[in-house]
């Protein structure tokens, strides 16, 4: 029998499921049906049962599908349009249509201009300098790690756009249904942490304006068992406030946020490296300024530091998909995302400037820029300030660390969680990380936080773009990725893919033991380890890509030693 080539059924190439279910293959109980091709004369007559014709495309309607003869035969159509399992989707989740497709260009790259400009940004550039670096080594090093960067981001963002999923649902087709829950949970918790750093920070733009008799008060006494003062902690929690109006438009409200506030971070930026620049008579200071590092000494610094800066971005990379969905096209998510290293390179080489130009002007180095605003004073450059910081967090902590956690949560329980619940829970649990401790210290910051997380996420990332690129070649089952049947293509085992969570795991536990030195959990370990921690992103993404890689690809040829079944259509002859 010879098949038109034009059809074709998509059954998906991991699938080694049996087209006719083993309970079945001795029932009689078939229905001898007429497939026609829509777009072509091509009619074939073959033996289907009723599960098996649940599986055609949607472009086979119930009209082209003629009973022949059968002993069930009746009016009604022999089976429905294909619909999500209601455990599996809602609003939130299922894929954009043509119309929710407004992100163009220049709304990508606004999103990336309110994500770098930001307190946390502008601090870790600051912080290199100031664990020895010279300038413009923290600015080759700021600018090597998000051009590397830049190449998951797109990669990653690439099935978004192209079947307008999310990431808890793209992690599906790697972990599986239900595996999924395990990546997108670890992601979550960065981003709370993160969530709780950007409140914070937020929350001291308004401690700045409160009265310095306030400030002076007692309430201004750190609680040993808080870690922070209560004043403190309360402008915090309204700061925290505040930004739940606006996830509360979903994410509408984020786009218009981040298209509206680009051009005024940028002009407020402007006018804080030009007075800069006036006040400290240029920027020659930052210019005579050496590293004081030796050149071993630079090159232990440097790979830990790449690391933080990949980590400083990882979890946006992992979830990207979340906004690259809304992309009007390829095109356009990729020159949107093209502009973060600039914008990070151009930032980072205004906190530079601003921060080594405060030691001409005050006489010491200021790298804390809501201190250093505080400290020029002046009405309207509080307000400008608090309007500035304010902005600049709200842009960065809504876009990076409310989306993906939200997301989570609604794949976790669709009919529980909706975008704005897990939003509310999201900033709850941003309250726990207590943000106020992780933001101590430079070294705390940059090699306990940032690289300690990267060891969760690396892993997530490499996994899911070889199991997309090398594994799927870029071809998903959008149907199977919201169904529970134990037929689907990303059913698996139970629902999880073993391959992927054992590739997790290999991924994450080498670096445990330099965290765990980080942490003071343990005093000493081998210098092997040691390295490893040092570049924790570099080992868990590829190690853990690659294993993946290899135990699927072992798999797959050991299914295909298997006995088959036979196929649903016959072969061309």
């Amino acid at each position: 029998m010879v098949v038109s080539r034009s059809l074709s059924f998509h059954l998906h190439p991991k699938s080694s499921i049996p087209l006719i279910p083993q309970n079945t293959r001795s029932s009689s109980h078939f229905t001898t049906t007429t497939v026609t091709n829509p777009s072509s004369s091509t009619t074939i007559t073959t033996k289907l049962t009723g599960k098996q014709l649940s599986f055609l495309p949607k472009r086979f309607s119930s009209k082209s599908l003629t009973p022949m003869a059968s002993s069930h035969s009746t009016s009604t159509p022999i089976f429905d349009e294909f619909k999500p399992d209601p455990t599996l989707t809602n609003d939130d989740l299922k894929p954009t249509t043509p119309d929710q497709r407004t992100f163009s260009g220049w709304e990508m790259a606004s999103l990336w201009i309110g994500l770098v400009v930001g307190v946390p940004t502008y601090y870790l550039a600051g912080s290199l300098v100031d664990l020895g670096m010279a300038w413009w080594q923290g600015i080759v090093t700021v600018v090597a790690a998000n051009i590397i960067l830049l190449v998951p981001l797109v990669l990653t963002g690439h099935p978004g756009t192209r079947y307008g999923i999310p990431f808890p649902v793209l992690a599906r087709s790697s972990f599986g249904i239900k595996g999924a829950h395990v990546p997108t949970m670890l992601r979550a918790l960065v981003g709370c942490g993160w969530y709780g750093i950007e409140s914070w920070i937020g929350g001291e733009a308004i401690f700045i304006l409160l009265p310095k008799s306030l400030k002076q008060s007692s309430l201004s006494n750190v609680l040993p068992w808080l870690g922070t003062s209560p004043l403190e902690f309360t402008c915090f929690l309204a700061f925290w406030v505040v930004q739940l109006a606006i996830v509360w438009k979903g994410i509408d409200g984020i786009r218009e946020l981040e298209k509206y506030s680009a051009p005024i971070l940028i002009i407020l930026t402007s006018c804080l490296l030009v007075w800069a620049y006036v006040n400290a008579g240029g920027f020659g200071y930052m210019l005579s300024m050496t590293s004081r590092l030796s050149s071993s000494e630079f090159w232990s610094l440097f790979f830990p530091s790449l690391t933080a800066n990949i980590s400083f971005w990882a979890p946006l990379a992992i979830n990207i998909p979340d906004f690259t969905r809304y992309a009007k096209s390829q095109t356009d998510q990729i020159i949107g995302q093209s502009g973060l290293p600039i914008f990070m390179a151009a930032f980072t080489f205004v906190g530079l400037a601003v921060t080594s130009s405060t030691k001409p002007i005050f006489g010491r180095v200021i790298s804390n820029p809501i201190q250093l605003l505080e400290q020029i004073g002046g009405f309207t450059t509080l307000i400008l300030a608090i309007v500035g910081i304010s902005l600049a967090t709200l842009t960065t902590n809504i876009a990076a660390n409310v989306v993906a956690p939200a997301n989570t949560l609604v794949n976790l329980s669709p009919s529980l969680f909706t975008f704005r619940r897990g939003a509310l829970l999201t900033a709850l649990l941003g309250i726990a990380f207590q943000p106020w401790r992780l933001l101590q210290s430079s070294e705390r910051f940059v090699y306990t936080w940032l690289v300690g997380y990267s060891a969760l996420l690396g892993p997530i990332g490499g996994i899911i773009l070889a199991d997309y690129y090398l594994i799927q070649r870029t071809n998903l089952s959008v149907k199977d990725l919201y169904s529970l049947s134990p037929y689907g293509a990303y059913c698996y085992n139970g629902g999880y893919n073993v391959p992927a969570i054992t590739a997790l795991i290999v991924g994450i536990l080498p670096v445990l033991p330099g965290l765990s030195q980080k942490v003071g959990i343990l005093s000493q370990i081998p210098d092997v380890l040691v390295i490893i921690y040092n570049n924790a992103w570099f080992f868990s993404f590829f190690s853990a890509g690659f294993l993946y890689w290899t135990l699927s690809y072992l798999i797959g040829q050991q299914k295909k030693s298997l006995p088959q079944d036979p196929p649903l259509l016959p072969s061309a002859t």
